[in-house]
């Protein structure tokens, strides 16, 4: 899953980063609500968390945004309010679901799980990409009956390359999402776990279908050999 995470409080903001990160979901993090408009609003997920009270714009006013632009990604607002009127306020905004502080990460978890659902898409548990497999959930890679165990950072840039097919991705967005933005990674980190994905498809005999095409200056793609 691709999760968005708007959420001022930098210290919870890493904590649940580092919740759905271990259950191997995609996360981009912002920590105000302008920031979580134009992600929400240029990108996709799979679900959104939402705090209420944020910076330049409340959560609230973020839901009831997204929904007038018809950006019907299924949100959970998560906020310190426990009031009944808080909660109707939240879910009349147009969010999905609600769970006030403090939490357990397993019910957090088995909400995004249902909100997922709701939308009527359930999470795969593995990404191919012409005969190459990804298994999402004991982050292995596979070619015609060969596998190999990748290190975390290698299955979040693959399964980046195969979220996005073709398309390319450029070195920064590598950088935000497997590094975070915060991070002193560069592009001499993204180029050493390309080179160590190219080896892995080498030793499973899938470069011979698949290659992870450098574009100059941009980035990188997958290829259909």
């Amino acid at each position: 899953m691709n999760i968005l995470i708007v959420e001022d409080d930098l210290h919870l903001a890493e904590a649940l980063k580092q919740i759905v990160e271990e259950q191997n979901y995609i996360v981009d993090v912002v920590h105000d609500g302008m920031d979580g408009l134009y992600y929400a609003s240029n990108n996709e997920y799979d679900v959104i968390i939402l705090d209420v009270m944020l910076p330049k714009m409340n959560g609230y006013d973020v839901i009831k945004m997204l929904r007038m632009q018809n950006v019907s990604t299924p949100t959970l607002m998560l906020t310190a309010k426990s009031e009944i009127l808080d909660r109707v306020a939240g879910l009349d905004s147009g969010a999905d679901d609600y769970m006030t502080k403090p939490f357990a990460p397993e019910e957090l978890l088995a909400r995004l799980r249902a909100l997922s659902r709701r939308q009527g898409e359930v999470a795969l548990d593995t990404l191919e990409f012409a005969n190459l497999n990804l298994n999402l959930n004991t982050m292995s890679l596979s070619f015609n009956g060969k596998s190999v165990t990748l290190s975390n950072k290698e299955f979040q840039i693959i399964q980046l390359l195969m979220m996005n097919n073709t398309n390319i991705i450029s070195k920064e967005t590598i950088i935000n999402k497997v590094w975070g933005a915060d991070s002193n990674a560069d592009d001499n980190n993204v180029e050493a776990y390309i080179s160590f994905l190219r080896k892995k498809l080498f030793f499973l005999k899938a470069d011979r279908s698949v290659n992870i095409v450098t574009i100059r200056q941009v980035g990188y793609k997958l290829d259909e050999v």
